[in-house]
């Protein structure tokens, strides 16, 4: 029996996008599709899509809105708005509850698109947590985890955000508590407060990348193993990661695939140094403020 106390009722998510502080790729795996076994130290970082979902009435279907002034390839007019990442979850998590999918969904992008930031698993995670809260299924995290890990490898961190680790192809998860020991580690290690993103115009495709690292491997020193890879298809991506580490980064990477760069700064004066050499010398082609770790936040807007 529907419910149609709810339509018109939206559920807002704002979900942060990750990056990997490791991530080691082992062989690829048939039963898996061909994806690669992983092993990864995921954390979530305050740079949030928002996604909301609104409750429609019965029979209407599904509607997608995104907005955003980077976009990339979803501007698209060739874009299929049914294999988007949050329309995907949409069907999923309709599908497991046994409804038709008659939701509004609406996304405002701000996390760098194609750019190894999760965005679009992050979107498809803060679909199941607002469609969880729209039809209050009130399911817990770790059943809205099995979905996600049937619709993407990250997706299932983007429902808890903060740190963790991810085996298997990156889905199966170990959460680490925010005053646990291993988030206490991280954090003194350098990687935690203030977090500059060097994003790029240019996307990468992350199964391009894959490619390239089957063909030319990692050189062992690297803690992302795509890095190399990644920076054989986009060499600006190793140039800003030298010029963050030569200002005063704790730790300067390529973020997931790339092509975007991640740099965690100590301090203030850090943070303007890396800023500077990034826009004086032309290495990024937009820099983004943020602060690690982060996690979702839901509210009912009407």
């Amino acid at each position: 029996m529907i419910d149609t106390d709810i339509i018109g009722r939206t559920v807002r998510v704002d979900c942060p996008a990750k990056t990997n502080l490791t991530l080691h790729v082992g062989a690829p795996r048939a039963e898996w599709g061909g994806r690669h076994e992983l092993d990864t130290i995921y954390c979530a970082i305050s740079v949030c899509d928002t996604v909301t979902a609104t409750a429609k009435a019965p029979g209407t279907g599904f509607s997608l809105s995104i907005e955003g002034a980077h976009l990339g390839d979803l501007a698209s007019s060739g874009s299929d708005m049914r294999r988007n990442h949050a329309v995907l979850a949409l069907f999923a998590i309709a599908e497991a509850a046994g409804r038709d999918p008659d939701v509004g969904l609406t996304i405002t992008k701000r996390i760098p698109v194609g750019a190894g930031l999760g965005g679009g698993s992050a979107d498809a995670a803060a679909t199941l947590l607002a469609v969880n809260r729209l039809w209050e299924l009130d399911w817990p995290l770790e059943r809205l985890s099995e979905i996600a890990a049937t619709l993407g490898a990250d997706m299932p961190f983007c429902l808890f955000g903060g740190y963790a680790r991810g085996t298997g192809f990156g889905e199966r998860l170990e959460i680490f508590a925010p005053d646990g020991e291993q988030a206490r580690e991280l954090a003194a290690q350098g990687f935690r407060g203030h977090v500059l993103v060097g994003a790029y115009q240019a996307q990468l495709s992350t199964p391009e990348v894959y490619a390239a690292f089957d063909h030319l491997g990692t050189d062992g020193t690297l803690s992302n193993h795509l890095q190399r890879a990644a920076i054989s298809l986009h060499p600006r991506s190793g140039q800003a990661i030298d010029a963050a580490a030569g200002a005063g980064a704790s730790h300067a990477f390529l973020s997931g695939s790339g092509p975007s760069v991640v740099a965690f700064a100590p301090d203030n004066r850090t943070v303007r140094a890396i800023t500077d050499v990034w826009r004086n010398e032309r290495l990024v082609d937009r820099i983004i403020v943020a602060t690690a770790p982060a996690a979702p936040s839901i509210s009912v807007t009407q």
